[in-house]
């Protein structure tokens, strides 16, 4: 079994910054991708970012140059550093991660956290 234990939301007034953690425990073998969605009230989960286990990322084209993910695979922990924050980035951010295991290989997701960005 794989954990996904996320960090980092709280409240910010717009054009502030956070910078959310997501810490993979458990039966590991390896982690493949990693990345963070959101969700806000009455929306559908959308893509914020991904990062690959080699480093390579991708963004949601109305996310670049505010939002940069990053990993550290000795500590099977992915990041999100938000800058620039609007009121509109108001959601619950959820890490994903793609796991290798002995026995399996699935995607697994964490349990969320809140991010709120006040005018």
């Amino acid at each position: 079994q794989v954990q996904l234990v996320e960090s980092g939301g709280g409240l910010v007034q717009a054009g502030g910054s956070l910078r959310l953690s997501c810490a993979a425990s458990g039966s590991i073998l390896r982690i493949n991708a990693m990345g963070w969605y959101r969700q806000a009230p009455g929306k559908q989960r959308e893509l914020v970012a991904t990062i690959t286990s080699g480093g390579s990322t991708n963004y949601a084209d109305s996310l670049k140059g505010r939002f940069t993910i990053s990993r550290d695979n000795a500590k099977n922990t992915v990041y999100l550093q938000m800058n620039s924050l609007k009121p509109e980035d108001t959601a619950l951010y959820y890490c994903n991660a793609d796991v290798s295991s002995w026995a399996r290989r699935a995607a697994y997701w964490g349990q969320g956290t809140q991010v709120t960005v006040s005018s």
